[in-house]
């Protein structure tokens, strides 16, 4: 990454949009530079590793221009996680440097990072190309930002992930891997010279690296900010940055289809959108209103598995796998092969129990980098012969793949996964539940929504104003964590040993006799009685979306 940055050194085409301003490629080099100098100014034993934690604003690209440049790692902190749980990520991955700014900073307050206060580098969202604050850089620190010779195995990025255990996984990257998706991506998916790319989502997630900004850069084309996703000003940032590309995650697609239509939203510049899991009807909906190719893929990352839709691929399904590569499913329990799906003639999955199961790689995990300081997580990915996704899929009689959700305990709610065990802990604080069990449930449209089933000590009642509140109380409650719907049971089902189960819960979801609460309106999560008119409501909304096979049994 270092040496593909610095092919850009003298390229005065735009390399950054961002609201009212831009940079050119060798503007972006030069700033990159500084934060290079900046950083082995301030650098100290241990792993070099800089957390970043800020919207996507400029400053975010020439951080990352210039930990390669240094040799450094850029810790992608996910601002949507709160309280000791942010710390702890801060902690666990090593952050020698904190750079953020006042919003950020706000959420850093009172948290024990491991880092003196001067280690939390306070940076305005953009300074002027040609102004250089002092408590942004030094003469010195400046003049020390030649960067020595990197090597492709240098560890350039942790990203987040979630993993089952409920502690947050830190997927490794170096340069030479991200250098190659750079590659492959921009060939693959057609980047050109002359492509304006529209980055709505956050930098700290791998779509936004690794499918948009890397690629533009590889060709030299121009990436387009905006501060964070928006679906009301969407079309208004495309049009303003003459966007014609973007990337996008889940159900990206529906809230920009959610704002009202008008008669010349085709009027635009996109031409192709990238992105994961959006429901066809949504892909359809979106191509016909915006006059805009999206192309599908599935991959991680962790770089263990990729598939990608074809002409071919029939509509709701993954794709196949790229040719060559051996990508199945398999029962996670007997490491076997799964058998096809089968479907009756309304479409009703006959045979889920049998066909569901992990997507796996059996050829070599040679793109899997490996975990942060957790082999386990390591072992848990790469064992019987295989890279195992943690993902669940079945395949049709063609070979094609259906995603089916995560595994036992991960849930993926707006293109975000996390665990269930670190919402359990807040939702158990209720002082009127006696126990909780998190889970996930299918999204009509995309990925998971979180469902709890909560067992009341004895003589309490369920109050759903008082719960609202109480969530909105809870400082370490995730922007995704709250649930969406509540099963209230008299008591919850349990093991042998006395452990919750919670696999007749998932499958179940909202069915069944006990009463279940649900917030019709995610934002506000003001909770109601489910009813049967709701029931059937949903039902032809997974229906619509051709989600029928992940209904509740």
């Amino acid at each position: 990454m270092a040496a593909l940055l610095r092919t850009r050194a003298d390229d005065d085409a735009p390399g950054i949009l961002f609201e009212d301003r831009a940079w050119t490629w060798r503007q972006v080099v030069d700033e990159s530079e500084r934060r290079a100098g900046l950083a082995a100014a301030l650098r100290r034993p241990g792993p070099f590793h800089i957390g970043v934690l800020l919207d996507n604003v400029p400053d975010y690209l020439f951080w990352l221009g210039g930990a390669a440049l240094t040799g450094a790692t850029v810790v992608g902190i996910n601002p949507t996680r709160r309280g000791q749980e942010l710390a702890r990520d801060i902690r666990f991955a090593d952050c020698q440097l904190v750079v953020t700014d006042t919003a950020g900073a706000a959420l850093l307050e009172g948290l024990d990072l491991g880092l003196d206060p001067d280690r939390v580098l306070h940076i305005d969202d953009d300074p002027p190309i040609d102004a250089e604050p002092a408590d942004l850089l030094t003469e010195e620190a400046a003049a020390g930002s030649e960067a020595s010779e990197r090597a492709p195995s240098d560890l350039y990025l942790l990203l987040f992930t979630s993993g089952t255990t409920g502690s947050p996984k830190a997927v490794k990257c170096s340069q030479g891997r991200l250098a190659g998706i750079a590659w492959r991506a921009a060939v693959g998916y057609g980047f050109r010279r002359d492509d304006i790319c529209y980055c709505p989502m956050p930098l700290f997630h791998g779509n936004a690296i690794m499918a948009l900004w890397a690629p533009a850069m590889y060709v030299g084309a121009t990436v387009a900010l905006t501060r964070r996703f928006s679906a009301s000003g969407f079309l208004a940032d495309v049009r303003r940055h003459r966007a014609t590309r973007f990337t996008y995650v889940g159900k990206a697609l529906a809230y920009v289809l959610a704002t009202p239509a008008r008669p010349d939203d085709s009027d635009n510049s996109l031409r192709e959108g990238f992105g994961t899991e959006a429901s066809t009807p949504d892909r359809a909906a979106f191509e016909a209103r915006f006059g805009c190719r999206l192309v599908e893929g599935y991959g991680s990352s962790e770089g263990g598995a990729v598939i990608n839709v074809t002409p071919e691929t029939p509509p709701g399904s993954l794709g196949l796998p790229l040719p060559g590569e051996d990508i199945v499913v398999c029962h996670p329990a007997t490491s076997v092969e799964c058998p096809p799906a089968l479907f009756d003639g309304q479409g009703r999955f006959l045979n889920a129990e049998e066909a569901i199961g992990e997507i796996v790689n059996r050829g070599p995990a040679k793109n899997f980098e490996g975990y942060y300081k957790n082999t386990d997580g390591d072992a848990e990915r790469v064992h019987a012969g295989g890279y195992w996704t943690g993902d669940l899929a079945y395949r049709d009689g063609a070979g094609f793949f259906y995603f089916a959700g995560r595994g036992d305990d991960w849930l993926r709610v707006d293109s975000e996964n996390f665990a269930a065990a670190p919402v359990e802990r807040i939702v158990e604080r209720y002082p009127d539940f006696a126990a909780v069990a998190v889970y996930a449930v299918a999204d009509p449209r995309s990925g998971d929504e979180v469902m709890a089933a909560v067992e009341l000590h004895q003589g309490a009642t369920f109050d759903p104003e008082g719960f609202a509140t109480f969530l909105s109380d809870q400082p370490d409650l995730g922007t995704k964590w709250s649930p969406r719907y509540l099963r209230i049971m008299e008591a919850l089902p349990l093991t042998a040993t006395g452990k919750i189960t919670k696999a007749g819960l998932r499958r179940s979801s909202w069915l069944g006799d006990d009463p279940v609460y649900w917030a019709p309106d995610r934002r506000s999560f003001r909770y109601r009685l489910f009813t049967a008119d709701d029931r059937i409501e949903r039902t032809q909304e997974f229906s619509r979306h051709g989600r029928t096979a992940l209904l509740p049994s």
